[in-house]
C-alpha cells in the first residue's frame, strides 16, 4: 500500500540530514533533495512538540508555493527536550561536550515532527522517544566530541555513534525517531492521506 501511494508522486525532501536520506532510502522511497535556507528560530512561548511542529511547517513555507500537481514535499525537525527546554544543534564542540554532559544519568525526550505537503493538503505529525543516558567517562566524551560529527545533531549526539553504544542505557519508543525521522509514523501518515 505504501509503495502504491507514492509511485505517482515526485517526492521532494527539504533536508540536509544524512540520517533522513538513509532512512528514506531504506524505505525504498525515490526522492530528490531540495535546498531551502530558513532561519530555525521560534518563539519562547512554544514548548515541547509545538517547537518541532512549528519548525517543520516553517521549513515548508517557501517551497510550498512552487509545488506542482504531482509533488510531495517532506520537511522535518528534531529537538532534544531536557529539563523543560529544547536542545538544538551545538554552536561548537565545547558546547556539544557540555550538552551531552547535561544529559548524563537522566532521561530526555527526542521529538521529531514531519510535515508532508502537496498542492491539496498539508499534514503535520510528531513522534516522541524517551532516551536514558548512563554515566559517561569524561575521556570518552572528549574523544566523541572531538572526533564525531556532533555539530549537525540536535542534542549533540547520534544514537548510532560511539556515544550511543557506550552511553545510552535504553530507549522507550521509536529508534528511527532518535535518528531524526520516525519511519513507522511516516509510513502510517502517508497511508492515511488521501493521495
Amino acid at each position: 500500500m505504501f509503495f502504491e501511494k507514492l509511485k505517482n508522486y515526485n517526492v521532494l525532501l527539504a533536508s540536509g540530514s544524512k540520517r533522513r536520506h538513509e532512512l528514506l532510502n531504506q524505505l525504498g522511497v525515490e526522492f530528490k533533495i531540495v535546498n531551502q535556507e530558513i532561519e530555525e528560530s521560534f518563539s519562547n512561548e512554544l514548548k515541547y512538540s509545538e517547537i518541532t511542529d512549528y519548525l517543520a511547517k516553517k521549513k515548508s513555507s517557501l517551497l510550498i508555493k512552487s509545488l506542482k500537481k504531482n509533488d510531495l514535499l517532506i520537511t522535518s525537525d528534531t529537538i532534544v527536550w531536557h529539563k523543560n527546554r529544547a536542545l538544538g544543534k551545538p554552536k561548537n564542540r565545547d558546547e556539544a561536550f557540555e550538552m551531552i554532559k547535561s544529559l548524563e544519568n537522566s532521561s530526555h525526550e527526542v521529538i521529531t515532527s514531519i510535515c508532508i505537503s502537496t498542492i491539496k493538503s498539508q499534514v503535520i505529525v510528531n513522534e516522541k522517544t524517551l532516551v536514558f543516558f548512563d554515566n559517561i567517562d569524561k575521556n570518552d566524551l572528549l574523544y566523541y566530541t572531538k572526533t564525531s560529527d556532533v555539530l549537525d545533531r540536535a542534542g549533540s549526539y547520534g544514537i548510532q555513534d560511539y556515544i550511543g553504544h557506550i552511553g545510552i542505557k535504553k530507549i522507550q519508543g521509536s529508534y528511527s525517531n532518535v535518528l531524526g525521522f520516525p519511519t513507522n509514523l511516516f509510513v502510517n501518515t502517508i497511508n492515511s492521506m488521501n493521495l
